[in-house]
Formats: structure tokens, C-alpha cells, sequence
């Protein structure tokens, strides 16, 4: 059976040099240092050094063996040294889902700003519709999430973000841009680009628009706000999609302008029912609910 003491004198020696060199590194006597590799090379059936002068030189057999014995070193280093970054709180792992609407710009930005903060954070960032990042989460998969609310889902558990609301979108230039702020009867003879019935802000607006007893002229329907951002910068028509996306695509072809009465865009925090909540997760979900509560007051998507 090797002796885990015979393996580190083996190492010691290889990296320093020489056995007096090992001893004064392993803190005991140079007679202990050689009976430590002498039967190490006896449980092994290998010679490791042999004797030129004053010197023992590695053979051909213990470079090979040291480079095997050098790995599990690094790895015990590594544990050691991600243990201590664990208990001070400046490493890990996280993963995290989010809606497409803040996983486009605002997200990875905070994200970016907190594996600075954190250098030996590992992270994986998804993105994907609301259910998705619910049952993301409650399986364990990510460790936290950020969904549009309402969200009916079993086995997790939310926490409501501060709202914001929805804007309208248009391309640079265009003559809604005189406008501070749009009301459904500015969108007469507009064409549309709308987000498609499957999600929750399309609900919202066909609501105020029936209430308002204006028919808008649809020309494309998405899923996604980027996508309608991008087209609407294209001059394919205008539209109202959340502020986080209006925000990320602002200056790049498109203006927008608060929409009125009010479309509320509700986000919260998804974490898994029952289960602990880690440091950095928290840590995190404190992160973003700050700058959430920024955006919410700043009134930023004015102009």
C-alpha cells in the first residue's frame, strides 16, 4: 500500500532539488526523507533516483510518475483553495434563468458587474419564456430565475420586483417622436408590429386598445420584444414592448416615448420552494432588485 507520506516526500524532492532541501520544505531530518522514497520505490518495484555525485537525479520513471502525482496535487490545491474562496465568499457557482426581456442587455450587464465583484464565480446565465425559467428553477436546474408575473407554477416561490411599464417604440425620425407621450389614438393608421397572443404584454394591450375602441393595422406579430425592437428600427412600423428591451435597442434606429394610460410590466424573483438559498444567490437577487428599483424611478425611458 503507497503511503501518502511517501508520496509527498517523492514530490518534495522533484520540486526542490534534492533531499536536504525536501527535509528543510517537509520540516523533518534528510535520513527521513530518503527512507520515505526508499520505500516508496520498493512498494512501486521502481527506481526513481539514482546517485550522480552528491546529487540524486529523477529517472525517466519518476518524471513519468511525478507528472501523475503533480495532477492530484493540483487538484487537492485546487480544492483547498476553493474551499477558502467559498467560506469568504468570493467564489462558486450560479445559475441563473430569465425571461428573453431581461436577458438581452440589462441582466448580463449586472451580471458582468458582479463576477467582477466575485473573480472566482462560475456562472451560467439562460434565457427562455416564463414557464420555462419556473420549471428551470423548481428542478433544481438554475438556482434562481426572473419571469413575468403573474406566474402560476408549483414547488417555487416569488418575489415581486418593483414595476415598470411598458413604452412605445418607433423608428428614429418618425413623426411620433414629436410626441412626449402616446396615447392608443396616436397609433390610427400606424402599422404595427405586435408581439403574438401567446404572451402576457399582447393580453394588456389588446385590453386597452378594445377599451379605447381603436383598431391598430398589424402588419407582423413576435414573440419576442427584440425581435419587434429590431424590426420597428427597420421601419416595418411602430409598437409597445417593456422597457428593458426599449432600453437596450435605444439609439440603435428606434426612439421611445411612455405609453398612456399605463401597461405595468411586472417581474419577479423565482426561487425553488423548500430549499436553501445560497449566499451568492442572494447576493445576486439583491444586485438586481437595486437596479430594477433604479430603473423604476429614473424615468430613463422618458426622451
Amino acid at each position: 500500500m503507497l503511503n501518502p507520506r511517501q508520496i509527498e516526500a517523492f514530490r518534495t524532492v522533484i520540486v526542490t532539488g534534492g533531499v536536504t532541501a525536501a527535509a528543510r520544505a517537509l520540516n523533518i531530518t534528510q535520513p527521513a526523507v530518503t527512507r520515505l522514497v526508499q520505500d516508496l520505490q520498493y512498494a512501486l518495484g521502481l527506481t526513481l533516483f539514482e546517485r550522480r555525485g552528491n546529487r540524486l537525479v529523477p529517472t525517466n520513471e519518476a518524471l513519468s510518475l511525478y507528472r501523475e502525482v503533480e495532477r492530484q496535487f493540483v487538484g487537492l490545491d485546487r480544492i483547498h483553495s476553493a474551499a477558502r474562496s467559498l467560506r469568504d465568499g468570493l467564489s462558486g457557482s450560479l445559475r441563473i434563468a430569465a425571461l428573453p426581456a431581461f436577458s438581452i442587455g440589462f441582466l448580463p450587464q449586472l451580471t458582468g458587474e458582479y463576477l467582477k465583484e466575485k473573480p472566482g464565480l462560475e456562472l451560467a446565465l439562460y434565457g427562455s419564456i416564463s414557464s420555462q425559467v419556473a420549471e428551470w428553477v423548481a428542478s433544481g436546474f438554475c438556482d434562481l430565475g426572473f419571469a413575468q408575473l403573474p406566474l402560476d407554477f408549483p414547488s417555487v416561490e416569488v418575489e415581486l420586483l418593483p414595476a415598470v411599464a411598458a413604452v412605445a417604440v418607433m423608428p428614429a425620425g418618425h413623426r411620433l417622436a414629436a410626441r412626449d407621450s402616446l396615447v392608443p389614438e396616436d397609433f390610427v393608421g400606424e402599422a404595427f408590429v405586435s408581439l403574438e397572443q401567446t404572451t402576457q404584454l399582447r393580453y394588456r394591450i389588446d385590453a386597452i386598445f378594445a377599451t379605447a375602441r381603436i383598431a391598430r393595422e398589424t402588419r407582423i406579430e413576435t414573440p419576442l420584444s427584440m425581435i419587434a425592437c429590431s424590426l420597428v428600427a427597420a421601419g416595418a412600423g411602430v409598437s409597445i414592448v417593456d422597457p428593458f428591451t426599449a432600453q437596450e435597442y435605444r439609439g440603435r434606429g428606434i426612439e421611445l416615448r411612455p405609453f398612456e394610460p399605463q401597461i405595468r410590466f411586472h417581474i419577479g424573483v423565482v426561487w425553488p420552494a423548500g430549499r436553501g438559498r445560497s449566499a451568492l444567490a442572494l447576493g445576486f437577487a439583491d444586485k438586481i432588485r437595486a437596479a430594477v428599483t433604479r430603473f423604476a424611478e429614473s424615468g430613463s425611458l422618458q426622451g
